[in-house]
């Protein structure tokens, strides 16, 4: 397995990451804790140093199993996890974001338990808490990484205002944010340029499109009840019908190079920074093997023209997220008055 560094951090991982999230939590399948670790052992057998978990998934015991699968290789990997909810210890009730200082604090001391690990190799703030100026957010992670807390410091899905402010204070060693051939938009809003001028690690969720980019899924596939897909619009039947184009794409590059449509879609990722580390997930062995083949093909400059070209041309139905998830990405905090003076009438 090939490695990438992320931005200018000197943190070095496997071109191609882990996102453990579905092993216990969102998905239909749920693998039990012993299959979770399983699964997890099986990518560091193949290469995969870089292991993406969130004390909300679960909530708390996706972080659980990923601990107990990389603890005999605790010196070898890179853990990513994140706070940035508030979530309830008893009932798991998650009752929205906050990015307190205190409750980072709070959060950074439950994972590091439940991880059972002294340092947090990366963490991510969530999602921008709109009610905490993110100099707030940042100078309290620089004080955890000061402690010997946390190592590196990165956001998911922020305003570019808000990255920069971040940046500031601590500097963001990777920016996690959807990224795929069906959601570009870091391309154009700002996020991936401010990632070149700063020099800052690109982590792509959801790479294969949550499932769809790999061609199992159909306009008649049927989504359990539990299946969080199902509040997303873009997984509406009528938007995976039109959708399918993407799909179709993906299925003819794919057979003309003797690949799958995992395998180009994230092939296509990584040719487009050499700081991008994509985390795409799964439960299944296979397709973990799948996923990883991608980081030894190669697409040739013509491949990707096409790719892009073609894809450029297909507009994507329905929006990534439902109503409420959507209103919290690419938002900004507020501005931090701590050091402002309010002149004297």
């Amino acid at each position: 397995m090939q490695t990438r560094e992320l931005g200018r951090s000197g943190l070095q991982v496997s071109a191609i990451g882990l996102g453990c999230m579905g092993i216990s939590f969102s998905y239909a399948t749920k693998l039990t804790k012993d299959e979770g670790i399983t699964l997890i052992r099986a990518a560091v057998e193949r290469g995969v140093t870089f292991f993406d978990t969130a004390e909300v998934y679960g909530p708390f015991e996706n972080e659980e199993v990923v601990g107990a699968a990389l603890k005999p290789f605790r010196d070898k990997v890179v853990i990513a996890t994140k706070f940035g909810f508030d979530i309830d210890f008893a009932s798991g009730e998650n009752r929205g974001v906050t990015s307190r200082p205190a409750h980072i604090r709070k959060a950074v001391e439950g994972s590091l338990k439940r991880l059972g690990i002294e340092t947090i190799d990366l963490l991510y703030q969530h999602r921008v808490d709109p009610t905490v100026p993110i100099e707030e957010v940042a100078g309290t992670v620089k004080e955890l990484v000061t402690e010997g807390k946390v190592k590196h410091f990165g956001m998911s899905e922020p305003g570019v205002a808000t990255l920069r402010r971040a940046h500031a204070v601590l500097p963001v060693a990777a920016l996690q944010n959807e990224y795929s051939l069906w959601w570009r938009a870091p391309e154009t809003n700002g996020i991936l340029a401010a990632c070149d001028e700063l020099g800052i690690g690109f982590v792509p969720y959801s790479p294969l499109g949550k499932g769809f980019l790999t061609g199992a899924m159909s306009k008649e596939t049927q989504l359990a009840e539990n299946d969080f897909r199902r509040s997303v619009p873009r997984f509406a039947a009528d938007a995976r019908a039109k959708n399918q184009v993407f799909v179709d794409l993906l299925q003819r590059v794919a057979k003309a190079k003797g690949a799958t449509p995992a395998q180009i879609a994230l092939a296509w990722l990584l040719a487009q920074r050499p700081y991008i580390v994509p985390i795409p997930g799964t439960t299944k062995l296979h397709r973990l093997e799948e996923n990883l083949g991608a980081a030894a093909l190669t697409l040739s400059a013509a491949e990707l023209s096409e790719i892009t070209s073609a894809a450029s041309q297909i507009q994507a139905a329905g929006e990534r997220y439902a109503p409420a998830q959507m209103a919290m990405v690419g938002r900004d905090a507020p501005p931090d008055l701590r050091n402002h003076q309010v002149a004297p009438a």
